[in-house]
């Protein structure tokens, strides 16, 4: 029963935190720009990030914190900020000739991955982030007869989707750059995902209102 319901956790959790975002966008596009290891950082702040938000929405946190209209729209104002910062940082970073590693092409400041804080502040400050773990830890049990080890296991699994995939977002960015080699057509790439992460923004605004 407990192996049950663990699985159905998982099926709803990866479409739900696995879905196109502010934070998956981001990291795609840090990873097509940048490439992996200068992108790690920003990957392990989203990751804590992320776990802090899914710990906010165990302790029931989010909910006091979130129904507090100038609190919710304080994270949305500092969301958006960030976002349209870090897009404008991904259409106009460099791009590096398919010969060249990702580590080799921090000459400007503008060629800098963003870093582990940034990460931190997005994670906790995007709107999607409380919307799908909200939706997956109040729909599902694991173990009914006993809340301390129903938490501590929802929060452990959930812990480990949130690991599998912002780490597969990273990926599958930078499988875009290794396989670039033209410049024009790098840019037109970066420009692509800061248009993607500006629209993801715009979703999560959407839904809510």
């Amino acid at each position: 029963m407990v192996i049950e319901n663990l699985l159905l956790l998982w099926l709803a959790a990866l479409p739900l935190m696995g879905s196109p975002g502010p934070a998956t966008i981001s990291l795609a596009a840090s990873g097509s720009a940048f490439g992996i290891r200068p992108s790690l950082g920003y990957l392990g702040g989203i990751i804590i990030g992320t776990t802090a938000v899914l710990l906010l929405v165990a302790t029931g946190i989010a909910t006091a914190l979130l129904a507090h209209p100038i609190a919710g729209q304080v994270l949305t104002a500092i969301a958006a900020i960030y976002i349209l910062y870090l897009a404008w940082k991904i259409a106009t970073a460099p791009i590096r000739p398919a010969s060249k590693p990702a580590h080799q092409t921090q000459a400007s400041p503008k060629a800098k991955a963003p870093d582990f804080r940034g990460g931190v502040m997005l994670a906790i400050a995007n709107p999607k982030a409380f919307a799908a773990i909200g939706a997956v830890y109040a729909a599902h049990a694991i173990t009914p007869h006993s809340l301390w080890l129903d938490n501590t296991l929802k929060i452990a699994a959930l812990t480990l989707v949130i690991v599998l995939v912002n780490s597969l977002w990273l990926i599958f960015g930078a499988g875009f750059a290794r396989l670039l080699s033209d410049p024009r057509l790098g840019r037109i790439i970066n420009i692509l995902f800061a248009a993607l992460l500006i629209a993801s923004l715009a979703m999560a605004l959407l839904s809510l209102s």
